[in-house]
């Protein structure tokens, strides 16, 4: 498979790309993109049949189940991550091994119980990101794995594109096998 097909397979929204200007409207986007994710991608895995779900969304890649859990397993972490900078100054976070959390026995499971999670994990995300001020999203936390101060601007942006990220992965391989 060529890189440019690879890459469209892996990111096809696109890789992440910081805003050049944190503004209203940016974070106006980013709280749409976490507030839609739980109920697109439930109406995105409705219908869709174990062996479906166990399908990888492409060559070496996780399937559609562990791609579900995956979004709960790090918007968990993102969650605690934002509440973390918002009452700690410049925190650092934890790191964890997302392809070693997506290989565990409960990404296994049904996927039922990360919906449920993410239902709830997002109206209260979504809730915080809505009530934040200009100076909350100014805050910062330490990321260990990039060894750098990231405002709560940059994580907002980047769990909106997460979203999209995702979903898009399996709208895509949904469309790809005329699902």
């Amino acid at each position: 498979m060529e890189n440019t097909e690879l890459e469209k397979l892996k990111y096809p929204a696109g890789r992440f790309k910081a805003p050049e200007a944190y503004t209203t409207s940016k974070r106006a986007e980013n709280i749409a993109s976490l507030k839609s994710l739980p109920s697109e991608l439930r109406a995105a895995t409705q219908n869709l049949t174990d062996e479906q779900l166990d399908i990888p969304y492409r060559e070496g890649g996780w399937t559609i189940r562990q791609i579900v859990h995956h979004l709960a397993d790090s918007h968990m972490n993102s969650f605690i991550r934002f509440k973390l900078a918002l009452t700690e100054d410049n925190p650092t976070i934890k790191a964890y091994d997302q392809d070693a959390w997506a290989a565990g026995e409960d990404a296994t499971f049904s996927i039922e119980s990360s919906l449920q999670i993410l239902d709830g994990l997002h109206t209260r995300l979504v809730t915080v990101l809505q009530h934040m001020t200009p100076e909350d999203y100014s805050r910062t936390l330490f990321h260990p794995e990039m060894k750098k101060k990231l405002p709560l601007d940059f994580m907002a942006a980047l769990y909106g594109w997460h979203s999209r990220h995702h979903l898009t992965q399996i709208i895509k391989m949904k469309e790809r096998q005329s699902w």
